[in-house]
């Protein structure tokens, strides 16, 4: 009896279409390490410079590595997850980590203060940038703790040029 044949696979035309914002849409999972800050801010920073989004690079750098680095404090598991999208002129950073919430009402209390101190950077970049933070528990499956940071590109863009004038 002849062996069946294996299909080819189909060709798909390449796409030289140059990188837009509208197609940022990168995930990555980062080793929970004192390293995986500036690993997640290398990384944001080539993805943005290459979707022509450098006009935005100070503050998101800030939001990434504030972000990257509570959760690797915080996270109880080897990693951690890192989201940028672009959509609707606003830059979206989200990291999950694996710290679940806390059952005792003290202990989610202390914790989440503990989340919000380390936090307090971001809350004056996204403040300055007209965006918004914050944190929670994650509906991702296996729990755990969503914090996130949004970011106007307009507001960043004229953040990042001011900031660039006092240097």
């Amino acid at each position: 009896m002849p062996m069946p044949r294996c299909p080819l696979a189909p060709t798909f035309p390449a796409d030289f279409t140059a990188p837009v914002p509208e197609t940022v849409s990168y995930s990555l999972t980062l080793p929970a390490a004192l390293a995986s800050p500036a690993l997640a801010r290398a990384t944001a920073r080539e993805v943005l410079t290459t979707h022509g989004l450098h006009d935005m690079l100070d503050p998101a750098l800030q939001a990434v590595g504030e972000l990257t680095a509570v959760a690797a404090q915080f996270t109880e598991s080897a990693n951690f997850y890192l989201s940028l999208r672009y959509r609707a002129d606003n830059l979206r950073v989200i990291v999950y980590d694996n710290h679940p919430r806390h059952t005792q009402p003290h202990l989610a209390t202390a914790c989440d203060t503990r989340r919000r101190a380390a936090l307090r950077l971001l809350a004056c970049v996204c403040r300055a940038c007209d965006g918004d933070w914050g944190f929670g528990e994650s509906r991702e499956p296996g729990g755990g703790t969503r914090m996130w940071a949004r970011l106007p590109r307009g507001s960043a863009a004229a953040y990042g040029a001011a900031a660039g004038r006092e240097w």
